[in-house]
Parts: C-alpha cells; sequence; structure tokens
C-alpha cells in the first residue's frame, strides 16, 4: 500500500506526520522551514509511495477563518498544481496544537512544550490521526 502524510503548515515552519504502508499508524516524521517545504515535498514524495497528502485547515473555534486560512488554501492550490497525481484533502485543526502541547506534557516532557518544532511534528501526527479514523468510518 501506499502512505499518507499530514502538514500543519506555519509561516515560519511545517510539521509533518506520515503513516506506514498500511495507512494504520500515525508518526512524526520532522519539522522544515516553510520556505523548504516544496523541495522538501518533491524529495520525500519522489522517496517514499505517498498517496495522499493531508493538510491542516485552521479556523477559529467558531469556524470562522483564522489569519493563516487563506495561506494554507493556496497551499492546497500550489500542491495540486505541483503533484496532480496525489490527493489533497483538508482535515480540521482546531485544537491540534493544544492536544500536541497536551500530548507533550502527558509523556513527562513538560520542558519540550516551548519546543515549537516537536509541537508542530505532534500536532501534524494528530492531524493525520484524525485523519485516519474519519476514513475508516
Amino acid at each position: 500500500m501506499s502512505k499518507i502524510i499530514s502538514l500543519d503548515f506555519g509561516l515560519k515552519r511545517t510539521g509533518i506526520a506520515i503513516t506506514d504502508d498500511k495507512q494504520i499508524i500515525s508518526s512524526p516524521l520532522t519539522t522544515v522551514d516553510s520556505v523548504n517545504l516544496m523541495s522538501f515535498l518533491q524529495q520525500l514524495i519522489t522517496k517514499e509511495n505517498i498517496e495522499t497528502i493531508v493538510l491542516g485547515y485552521p479556523t477559529r473555534l467558531d469556524g470562522s477563518d483564522s489569519h493563516i486560512t487563506e495561506n494554507v488554501r493556496l497551499l492546497k492550490q500550489v500542491l495540486e498544481k505541483e503533484f496532480p497525481d496525489k490527493k489533497i484533502v483538508f482535515q480540521d485543526e482546531r485544537y491540534s496544537s493544544a492536544s500536541a502541547m497536551e500530548t507533550i506534557h502527558l509523556m513527562g516532557k513538560a520542558k519540550h512544550k516551548k519546543d515549537k518544532k516537536l509541537v508542530d511534528r505532534v500536532a501534524a501526527t494528530i492531524i493525520l490521526s484524525e485523519y485516519l479514523q474519519s476514513i475508516q468510518k
């Protein structure tokens, strides 16, 4: 089978998570500077058998656009153009960063809650896990 990746996009950094070949387990992969995202994805997609890219879709609690929502919509358009044979989907990412910080704290790594790269990777993993749950229903 092929793999699925998720992106927790930010203007500075993007957290990336990936599934196993059976699309069961979501694992943190890395965090890249967002200016290097496309070159990283080109290499990753060439190396791995990626079928779907899940983009964390940022909105406010009331569902309205956040300060970065439009950037994520534009990123989706760029990804669709760059990787026309890949499925590009949105996944609600409300609470993903808060859930990531809570997860990191529960793992006993309270001092790492301020490690923004770690938070981004864990948030991408949560986004991917939620997407996997949504497609298994």
